[in-house]
């Protein structure tokens, strides 16, 4: 797995750099904006570690470059703020989690590592299944529970998006856009409200809960937990 680590003290760099190597970790480093920029566009790295606050630019902006460049990359940030607003601003740029410093580095090796393990679990060979829901998106077949469920197209797509970024606060407009960006079709929030209504009226049966709505921001896809 290839980690870059974009962070201008030099220390916690360092730090970082040196404990993720140890745990088997490919990793590189750098200091400022522009280096970052010369290393992504040469790899394609399975996460980014980003400092919001840097000598030659912000995070947020880097981040959105970041994903232009290589949609699927993890990206977790690092602040000293603490605020919700940057919070919630870091979220709808797709970034995984938001690490406030100080921290121990313990503990943020265990969130790396969850978060690659969730990676891994995501759709595989273009599937979804979590024993319960079984989506075959190269198929175009699904079932819940052994029983045949019947979804649109556009509502395969909306899965799709979904599926591939779990526990991930998925903005409306960030869901309009990669519903955009899938067909070229337009989609607006009241198309998008109602295929939501739609997927979870087939899939959450019982106390199983899908799709949380987080308010004021989006949904978040929760598999199958319980409500």
């Amino acid at each position: 797995m290839k980690i870059l680590v974009v962070e201008d003290d030099v220390l916690l760099n360092k730090t970082l750099s040196y404990n993720l190597r140890a745990e088997g970790y490919e990793v590189d480093s750098v200091l400022t904006v522009a280096d970052t920029k010369k290393y992504i566009d040469k790899k394609e790295y399975k996460l980014i570690i980003l400092d919001v606050n840097l000598p030659d630019g912000n995070g947020f902006d880097l981040c959105k470059e970041i994903k232009l460049i290589n949609e699927n990359a993890a990206v977790i940030f690092l602040t000293a703020n603490d605020m919700e607003s940057d919070m919630i601003k870091g979220f709808e740029l797709g970034a995984d989690d938001y690490v406030t410093k100080p921290f121990p580095i313990s503990v943020f090796e265990k969130k790396v590592k969850a978060l690659f393990n969730r990676i891994e679990k995501q759709v595989d060979n273009d599937c979804y299944d979590d024993g319960q829901l079984r989506i075959d998106f190269s198929q175009i077949k699904s079932t819940l529970n052994g029983k045949e469920i019947e979804f649109t197209p556009l509502e395969y797509r909306t899965l799709k998006v979904f599926v591939k970024n779990p526990k991930i606060v998925l903005t409306r407009q960030i869901l309009l856009e990669k519903l955009w960006d899938i067909e070229r079709n337009f989609v607006d929030n009241h198309t998008l409200t109602t295929v939501v209504s739609r997927i979870r009226n087939k899939i959450e049966v019982g106390k199983h809960q899908y799709i949380k709505t987080v308010y004021g921001m989006g949904y978040m896809w929760v598999g199958s937990d319980k409500k």
